[in-house]
């Protein structure tokens, strides 16, 4: 059995991430220069992710980097969000799709556990699910 072990996991806290969305529309309901834009910022806790909706693409970024701020604020990682195309939707709005990531993408798991077999040191490392454990 192994003295020591530790592993690498990549999570962000769902409560967390709450939080930071209803800061982030109380804010954005209260900026003069999103006012009647009709932004909106959906958390879809199944899927872990987040629909952003606002009046066009300038507005949209405004409230990107509200909800950044808001979630730096509460230590989420910025890293873990995946941001995908912003594209039209209906009543001449935009809207963008926001994945939250958890766990390590398994590609970045096999770089890991690469790196740390490479290194020659005398220590394993092994893909568990999401994450990846190392002891030595």
């Amino acid at each position: 059995m192994p003295d020591n072990s530790f592993d690498v996991v990549s999570k962000i806290e769902m409560p967390e991430v709450h939080n930071a969305v209803q800061q982030a529309m109380k804010e954005i309901l209260q900026r003069f220069d999103l006012k009647d834009s009709h932004s909106q910022i959906e958390l879809i806790e199944k899927d872990k992710k987040l629909v952003l909706t606002s009046q066009d693409e300038f507005k949209l970024k405004a409230i990107t980097e509200i909800l950044q701020g808001k979630l730096v604020k509460r230590q989420v990682p910025l890293k873990g969000l995946t941001y995908g195309v912003i594209v039209p939707a209906a009543g001449s709005t935009v809207k963008q799709e926001v994945t939250l990531q958890q766990g390590i993408v398994i590609e970045k798991a096999r770089d890991i556990v690469k790196t740390i077999k490479d290194s020659k040191l005398k220590v394993q490392a092994s893909i568990q699910g999401d994450f990846v454990r190392v002891a030595g």
